[in-house]
């Protein structure tokens, strides 16, 4: 339990401030006297750093131990947090976040791969599912307790209280944690590091990119994703031609595991994207303010926490078909309601479609992670727990960028059917009364047609789920 405390506290303040920085950026464009474009690299060089560290940590697992991972992924993220709290400009807060990415990176692999070597078979689903709620609830408060600090002190106050609970789990991880992993260090082979780096990195960085403002017709987002393909496929090629690869794919042999990530991958598409698109839409659409759109969203992420260890107990006694597939049926259903939303819709539908959403997410994500993981023989655990985290951050990448594209296609189109054609940009408009009276109309639709997506992702991850089947778990080789 010491252990498992000393790495969730980590991994809280990890996805704590993922979240919280995002509802905190209109006031950072104001006091550090920086554009949208710019201020966007402090999500950017986040998730780059992540894309490109997460893929080697199966490798770290393998070469230090726990304790020296733990401590090092600690003291970025600390070091980080205390660098931000104390920031006098954008480019000293650019580098905090540098360093904070690079402590998520390295712990989030571990919280798995622990939890993995430390629990029983019996037991994985209970442990997994604790850790869901704290890598689900930080997400949730974030945005709302970041409100509350903005309105009430500054965003400073962000980063110093992260501050002080990494210190605590810092602290608290030198006393108690133990080394439980196995050290092997396999050989090194740096141009796979390289391919990795250039592979996923380019990847992560065309979407985020192309979703934030550059578009997806942009020279940097089409060769940043051509280049990153490219190598991503020889990374990919050179790895299943070693004999100690990096990331060792043949993991994939294993059909469970294989469906998992997939199922994975669709569903962190369809939570991260409607993370970023609903309080848009309660801000541009509702005229909602950050704090209240924040407290709508709260009871969603709250009964998404707490639903996570119940639902890693049912697994560990009926397995995952009873609770990934029903959980499927509702994420798909939910995401076709919330397709018919309008300026009309009312805070309640909202609050309850939000919550429903998350209640399905809740019974797949963790139980699929789980039984996913547990075909897998231990030696494929550092392996196993970078693959399923690199895709994670992958595709969240991927959908929040094609939620915005989407949602900013059908905001135009609306805007075409009234008279405006705002293809080159909606500034000459914005003195019109009309037009600004159809604008959170048009948003509406937009975000409309963003989950009319989601539901084809849903209906994807649903016909995965029907050939899952509880596995018996492997033994060493």
């Amino acid at each position: 339990m010491p252990i498992v405390i000393s790495l969730m506290l980590g991994g809280f303040i990890g996805m704590f401030s993922e979240t919280a920085l995002n509802i905190a950026l209109t006031d950072l464009m104001k006091e550090l006297n920086v554009g949208p474009t710019t201020i966007q690299w402090l999500t950017t060089a986040y998730l780059l750093v992540l894309g490109i560290l997460v893929p080697v940590s199966g490798l770290l697992l393998q070469w230090f131990t726990t304790r020296q991972l733990f401590i090092a992924s600690l003291s970025f993220s600390t070091l980080g947090s205390l660098i931000a709290g104390l920031a006098p400009n954008f480019e000293v807060l650019l580098a905090a976040r540098v360093f904070q990415a690079v402590g998520t990176a390295l712990l989030l692999p571990l919280l798995f791969n622990t939890i993995l070597v430390i629990f029983p078979p019996a037991k994985r689903g209970a442990a997994m599912g604790m850790m869901g709620l704290v890598i689900m609830f930080a997400p949730a408060i974030g945005p709302t307790i970041a409100g509350l600090l903005i309105e009430k002190l500054s965003w400073h106050w962000i980063f110093w209280i992260s501050f002080a609970v990494l210190l605590i789990s810092l602290l608290f991880g030198i006393i108690f944690l133990q080394n439980v992993s196995k050290i092997t260090r396999p050989k090194i082979d740096f141009l796979s590091i390289l391919l990795s780096s250039i592979g996923f990195g380019g990847i992560v960085f065309g979407f985020s990119k192309a979703g934030e403002s550059a578009g997806w017709g942009s020279n940097m987002v089409i060769a940043s994703l051509v280049i990153g393909t490219l190598s991503l496929f020889l990374f990919c090629w050179r790895q299943l031609k070693m004999e100690t690869p990096v990331m060792n794919l043949r993991a994939f042999r294993y059909p469970m595991f294989t469906l998992a990530v997939i199922m994975l991958f669709v569903v962190m598409m369809v939570l991260l994207s409607s993370m970023l698109v609903l309080p848009m839409f309660l801000q541009q659409g509702l005229g909602k303010s950050a704090l209240a759109a924040g407290l709508l969203l709260l009871p969603g992420g709250i009964i998404n926490g707490l639903l996570s260890p119940i639902m890693g107990k049912l697994f560990d006694k009926y397995g995952p078909r009873w609770l990934v597939i029903p959980g499927l049926i509702v994420i798909a259903a939910i995401l076709y309601l919330m397709s018919g939303i309008t300026v009309a819709s009312s805070a309640t539908f909202i609050i309850v479609m939000h919550s429903l959403l998350m209640i399905g997410i809740s019974m797949v994500m963790m139980p699929a992670q789980t039984n996913g993981l547990n075909q897998l023989p231990p030696e494929f655990y550092p392996d196993g727990t970078a693959i399923m985290s690199t895709l994670q951050q992958v595709a969240g990448a991927i959908g929040t960028a094609l939620a915005v594209s989407i949602l900013s296609a059908g905001q135009k189109g609306y805007l075409l059917d009234q008279g405006f054609d705002v293809s080159q940009g909606m500034e000459p408009y914005l003195s019109n009364p009309s037009f600004l009276q159809h604008l959170p109309q048009s948003f509406a639709t937009g975000v409309s047609h963003a989950f009319i997506f989601a539901v084809s992702m849903a209906l994807l991850a649903f016909l995965c789920s029907l050939f899952i089947k509880r596995v018996k778990v492997s033994k060493p080789l």
